[in-house]
């Protein structure tokens, strides 16, 4: 804790007046970039749930329905392959029924 940049980490260390006092003098300001200080002065953790990059993500609702249908056409291989004749759509309507965690 001694080694690091944070002035509030390595007050939690040891020589807690000492360091306070030299970080005063000189102006220091802390970043809380880490985990202990930002415990110390009571914010989130900058880990997990608590890192800038998650703080502003939302669930989604999935009981909405879909705003469009993803698939409101064919996809072109599938209907090429129709056109083809390799198979017929009662097969896709057959495949589509499949369950896909048998037990």
């Amino acid at each position: 804790s001694l080694g690091t940049e944070s002035f509030i980490s390595a007050a939690s260390f040891q020589e807690t007046t000492r360091v306070l006092t030299q970080a005063a003098i000189a102006g220091k300001e802390d970043k809380l970039l880490g985990l202990k200080e930002n415990v110390i002065v009571g914010h989130l953790i900058p880990a997990g749930t608590g890192k800038p990059e998650y703080r502003d993500l939302r669930d989604i609702d999935l009981s909405e329905e879909p705003k469009e249908d993803l698939l409101a056409e064919t996809p072109p291989d599938i209907a090429e392959a129709l056109d083809q004749g390799v198979f017929d759509a009662s097969d896709l309507a057959e495949m589509s029924e499949v369950e896909m965690n048998p037990e």
